[in-house]
Order: C-alpha cells, then structure tokens, then sequence
C-alpha cells in the first residue's frame, strides 16, 4: 500500500494561537501557560493529520520561534555571551538568542536573521567559531516524539540535518564551518540513538543544501556526516531534500547510507526518471507530488501519473507520496474562509487539503475505478479555473506589449540627478529618516478592526487616522528627523494593503503564515491579470506633506515583493505577473510626484529571496526582477529621488543587480550583522546613497548613542560618509513608541555626532 507521508505542517495554529501565547509569554505570562498552548498544538495539529489521512506525520516540525534556532539550542551551539542565561532560564536564553536581551543589567543583542533558502520565512543564523564545542543540551525531538506517541499517534521526527545546519550557520572568525563537522556528529549520532531507544522506527532528516550548487568540500562532508551516522544504533533515515531537483547532487544524495530519499517533484520534476534509475533497490522513495508552497489545486491528473509511474518502477520497494516540501508556508486550513468568493475557493488548497489530495491519489493507485469520482470532481475545479473569464484581461495584455525599453531607464544618470535633488532639497550630512511604518498600536489595530466590520464610520476613521498621521508628524519633527514618513497607519501589511486595491487580487480572513518568530503575514492570492483602478497611497502622503515644510517620503511596496509575497498564479511565468505590478505602480509613482511628493521609497526587501537556489538561473531571473523595479521607478523627473529598502539579504551575490536598479539611495539592514553586510558595497564601490540600519527594530532592546555612533564610524570607514544616511533597519510598525522614541532619539544625536566628528576632520 502506497503510503502518505507529511514533511511539516504550520506550527501557528489556524487563529495564530502560537503568536498570541508567544507574545503573551513575552509581556509576562509563565511560561508554563505557553507551553500548555504549545502541547494542545501540537496535539491538534496530528490529529489533523490523522484525519485527513496522513499515514506517517512528522513531529519536532514545531517550534516557539525558528527550527534552526531549535537545532542549534539542542546542540548547544549557543555563543558564550548567551551562556549564563541559557544556563539559569534555558526558555529565556532561547528567546534571547532570537530577540536580544535588555533587563537586570544583561544587554544582549540579537542572533543574525536572514531568509530560509528562496522563501519569505526567516531563520536565525547560528554562531560558530574555530574549536566550537557542541553536546546534546536540550531533547526536544525525543520530548515531542514521546508526547505524539502517548497520544496514540506514531510519529517520524523532523531533524535538520548536519551538513545543512553548518552550511547556514556563520562563524565569527572566519574559519571553516565544516572544519567543525567531527565535533557535531557525535552530538547527532547520541540524538539518533536516543530517539531510536524511545521506539521511533523513522527520522526525516533535513538536508535541503543538497538542491544547491555544491563544492567538493561540501560533498566530501556529507560523505563523512552519513558514514558516521551509520555507523551508531538509529532509526532508519529519510534524507529530505526540496525547494528543487537533485540534478549534479544525485548520485551523491543516492550514495549515502540512509533508508529513503524525498525529492521536489513540483519544482524538480523531470528528475524523476534520473532519480529512479539511480536510487538503490531496498529504498523507501518519498514523492514531493503537492506544491508545499503555494495554494492552488494540484492538477492530480498529472501528478497521479508520476505516482503511478514510481510505484511500477520501484516494484516492491516502498513508495510514499508527500508535499513538495513542509506545509509550513502554507495557511492551515480553507474550511475556515466562509466568505471567500465561491468560485475562486473551488480553485484553492490550504494545508488540510493537501493533505486531502494527497490522500486521493495514494487512493487512485490503489483503486483506480473508486477514486474515479472524486478525482472528475477535482478535475472539474482545476479545468474551471483554466477556463474562467476572470482571469485574462486584453488591455492589461496590451499595455504589458507597449513597454518600450525607455520606459526603465531614469532620464539621467545619478550624479546629475544628485545635483538637481540636492538644489531643491538641501540636507545635511548624514541625513535621517525612517524605513517607513510607525508603531501600530493597539488603538490603531482597533480602529482599523472597527472599520472593516462596520462600527465606526469612513468620516470617524478617517478622522482617527488623520489624528494619527499628524500625531506621528510632529513627533518626527520634534525627534529632528530630517526626511519624514506619514507612519502608514492606514495600512494593515505592506503587500496585503496594496493587493487590496489593485485588480487580480483575492484576500483571505484566516489564510496566515509565519515569516518569522511570532511575526505572520496574509499574503494575497494573485489569481487573475493585475490593474490599478484608482491611487493607492496618494492621499495619506499628500495629507501628511501638507502638515509639514520637511520632505514627506510616499512609501511604496514594489514589483519583486508584492510578487514574492503573494501567493501567486501558476498558469502564466512569474515575470509576467511582475511586469503587470511594475506598470501599476508605475502609475502610483508618478500620482505621487505629481501630488508633490518628490522623495518616494519603493521596497525591495525579496528581491534576494527570489534569486534562484542554482547559480545558472540567476541571470535571468535578475534580468526581470531589475527591469520590473526600473519599470515601475522611473517614469519621474531628475528632481524625484527614489530609495529602495532591502533586509535580511546577502548582498554579495546581487550587488551587481542592485547597481543595476539605479535607486537614488538604498537603505539596508546592517545591525545584527554590525556593519558586515557593507563589505559588499565596499568591494563593488556602490555610487549611490546608501542607508545602513543602526537600529535592529525585530529585537525590543534600545541601542544607546554611542552603539550607534560606533555603527555609523564603521560604515563611514568603509563608505564614503557623503553617501551615506542614518536610518534603522527595517519599519517600526511592531515596536511600542516609547522604545521608537528613545531610538529615534539616540539615532538623531549618532547622526549629529557624527555631523560634527566629519566636519572637524574636513576642516583639519
């Protein structure tokens, strides 16, 4: 019998309950009530399984923040200056390696965070170093195991594999990750034997790095990792690998001694016959057939096929059919979306009903004349949704047709527009500003939940958000910012707020996913040829330019990341539905300027996440990723001064790329990394404005002055400080306004500081 196997499913609850808890936890509540939360989860969420028909569900696939945060605690890959509180409140550690620590005296700052392979969720970046130790510190895998199975529900526990945790790990003095590879098995190998002593027959054990271009250290390291975990008692191993094909890295993946092998028949699938040929009779064959990633249907038609085709291939040996990849970045269920447009539901599978559809094709190549019917149901809806009018429209078609290769180039090149911007908008050295959002508070987040169920009024809303925006104004202009923002208090996300307004877009109530830690987002469903029926943001911006003699900066979220933070359509190529975005923002861009906004930023925090996981696809992948930004960003004059954000990036790969951008200034998120990410800019001798954060808004510590002072004297040493602007990392929307204040008000003194330390040195 074909079995179903899951990879991972969402660890925040269909409510965001894990969320709430987590942040609970943090204002105060013991810890013991979030982890009764974690525990009621976790139980619900293998039930869930069961139910819909999952034969073998994962467990150790929760976590309070971050799975590879979870593997280094367990680990003990903790750097020393974390030790004394990991050591007295290990739970406090954790969260401190996370988010930073600021209470009794200690003052920790943050673990790096950057994205998970090419995807919009982020993980903290283990710190190692030369010598690094490591031991079995927490067993959690075993604890989670042991929970599932005094359920009643056997379970196959999720491990990040070795080799991929090295590879996303950092050392701080330059050594060779894998250098500490010796030291790290002995702790897996105690871990698999415990797990294997508490009954588990199975562990699926993570090694995504093996979809990526690899060096011959690397693949020596994966052959020295799993010659030594084979060596000790374990349970049997499924090697996991997704978010692409094997192609270079099969025969190595084949060659290790463990008992199964997943591969991404979604993104990879004409690896199959490659893969069949090569596997080693005996092998348990996992089928990525259900797209872990998106939230369409799958086409099980096609997909049953290439199950039916493994299963006569592989004759006796065991076949599983599985998600591409864990359902993590999926929503949990669509039952929940009662008011979701009918027919656009019929098109639509959250994580429940992946499960389902894996369920019907394990079904169809058991029995095929059973499965029948509900398969022409599923077939039905797939066709419907290829056939629907509302998808296509001819005069977004015909607009995408006309764009002539001017229409992504500035008029003139930066130096002159510098001068033309600089004559009609002086400002000093070092010039503030923020990323954008200001805190949304409680009251904010009411008035907004009031509005959209109809119990306050457009004028009172309207009325409440004019008091805020003014309110976030005058604070700005009494902190000494010098490039202000309206504080975006009208606007629910950065991508779910523009997606509202723009054609082709679909929203959901429930349809939440983690980012990172107890950060979630909604993204839009892209379904249909996206259009702008009328101005986005020009109103709030104008009224807050109104307030104010300082220059306003419109903020816009752009092209490459409404895109990439979407769920979107699967009938047409990605850079398509780009360029349709670019152009309607484009339109936006240039109503702003019109309206007398001539500083406009245009966020570009995913264009890295987008670059593909193989080096051979970059190119063109950057070539309409760059051409969509210069599409939408160029249709102004000289005198209008672009900026781009980007975070939790590495720059090194797309420096190239964001030259090619051409914004007037950049801004970037350089604090948890201490200024690391400029060598970047260094080496390629970046031209333009530059903004590299000095205050971390993800973690709740407050940076003093002179923490700031010294961040801003390491990036003046490695970039010219005429480029150069002072700024935090990313938007304030999370943070409270007392921590924002004292911040702001520290990086308006470092900004002074420095105004002052530059002139001294220019005038000796």
């Amino acid at each position: 019998m074909t079995q179903i196997g899951n990879l991972g499913f969402p660890r925040i609850g269909a409510r965001r309950e894990l969320k709430r808890a987590v942040e609970a936890h943090w204002r105060g509540v013991d810890a013991a009530a979030l982890q009764d939360i974690a525990r009621t989860l976790r139980l619900r969420h293998w039930t869930l399984q069961r139910e819909a028909g999952v034969d073998v569900p994962p467990s150790n696939d929760f976590s309070l923040y971050d799975q590879v945060l979870d593997a280094a605690f367990c680990v003990d890959a903790i750097p020393d200056r974390y030790r004394a509180l990991a050591d007295a409140d290990p739970l406090a550690g954790y969260f401190a390696l996370a988010r930073g620590h600021q209470r009794g005296g200690t003052d920790l700052h943050a673990l790096e965070m950057t994205k998970w392979f090419d995807t919009n969720y982020h993980y903290i970046v283990p710190e190692l170093h030369a010598g690094q130790t490591f031991a079995l510190r927490d067993d959690k895998p075993v604890r989670e195991y042991l929970e599932a199975k005094a359920a009643g529900i056997e379970t196959r526990p999720v491990l990040i594999g070795p080799v991929t945790l090295l590879w996303l790990s950092k050392t701080t003095d330059g050594s060779d990750r894998f250098a500490l590879l010796e030291r790290l098995l002995p702790v897996y190998a105690e871990l698999l034997g415990r797990l294997h002593a508490a009954g588990a027959d199975w562990v699926q054990i993570d090694e995504p790095a093996l979809v990526l271009d690899l060096d011959v250290a690397t693949r020596d390291a994966y052959r020295r990792a799993y010659a030594a975990l084979a060596c000790s008692p374990r349970p049997k191993l499924l090697l996991a690998t997704y978010f692409g094909a094997l192609d270079d890295n099969l025969d190595l993946a084949a060659s290790l001694p463990v008992d199964g092998l997943h591969v991404d028949l979604v993104r990879g699938r004409a690896q199959l016959d490659a893969v069949l040929r090569t596997l080693p009779a005996g092998r348990t064959l996992s089928l990525g057939l259900v797209d872990g990633r998106n939230i369409w249907r799958t086409r099980l038609d096609e997909a049953l096929v290439l199950a039916r085709y493994a299963v006569e291939a592989r004759g006796a040996d065991p076949v599983q059919l599985a998600p591409s990849c864990s359902l993590l970045h999926v929503p949990v269920d669509l039952a929940q979306e009662k008011a979701l447009d009918a027919e656009l539901r019929s098109w639509l599978a959250f994580a429940v009903q992946k499960l389902g559809e894996l369920r019907l094709l394990a079904d169809a190549v058991a029995d095929a004349d059973a499965a029948e019917p509900r398969l022409a149901q599923a077939r039905a809806d797939v066709d419907a949704r290829r056939r629907s009018p509302r998808v296509h429209r001819d005069d977004v078609a015909a607009r995408v047709a006309a764009v002539a290769p001017g229409d992504g180039r500035r008029a003139s090149p930066f130096h002159i527009r510098r001068a033309a911007q600089d004559a009609l908008r002086p400002l000093p050295a070092f010039p503030t500003t923020t990323i954008g959002s200001f805190p949304q508070t409680h009251e904010v987040r009411e008035a907004r939940a009031a509005h959209k169920s109809g119990t306050l009024a457009d004028a009172d809303y309207d009325a409440f958000i004019a008091a805020e925006t003014e309110r976030c104004v005058r604070a700005q202009e009494a902190l000494g910012l010098d490039v202000l923002v309206h504080g975006e208090f009208e606007r629910n996300d950065m991508v779910e707020y523009f997606g509202e307004q723009l054609d082709g877009f679909a929203f959901t109530k429930l349809g939440w996913v983690q980012s990172y830690g107890s950060r979630c987002v909604k993204p839009p469903l892209i379904w249909g040829d996206v259009a702008r029926p009328a101005p986005m943001t020009v109103r709030w911006s104008q009224y807050a330019q109104s307030l104010t003699e300082r220059p306003m900066k419109g903020m816009l979220t752009g092209p490459v990341t409404i895109l990439q933070w979407s769920f979107v359509r699967d009938d047409q190529p990605r850079a398509a539905t780009c360029r349709q975005i670019a152009l309607a923002l484009r339109d936006e861009v240039q109503d702003l300027e019109a309206a007398g906004i001539g500083v406009i930023q245009i966020d570009e925090p995913a264009l890295r996440e987008g670059l593909p996981l193989r080096r051979e696809d970059w190119a063109a992948y950057l070539d309409w990723a760059v051409e969509s930004f210069r599409i939408s960003a160029s249709g102004v004059a000289d005198t209008t001064q672009i900026h781009t954000h980007m975070c939790y990036s590495e720059f090194n790969d797309i420096i190239e790329a964001v030259a090619a951008m051409d914004a007037d200034v950049i801004s970037i998120e350089t604090s948890r990394s201490r200024m690391e990410l400029l060598d970047a800019f260094v080496k390629f001798e970046y031209p333009n404005g530059i903004g590299p954060g000095v205050y971390d808004f993800h973690s709740p510590r407050v940076p003093d002055v002179e923490e700031m002072v010294e961040m801003l004297r390491r990036a003046a040493a490695l970039i010219p400080p005429a480029q150069l602007w002072v700024n935090p990392d990313c938007g304030l929307k999370t943070r409270g306004w007392p921590e924002t204040k004292a911040a702001l008000q520290a990086l308006v003194e470092a900004a002074r500081r420095m105004r002052e330390t530059t002139s001294a040195t220019q005038a000796a």
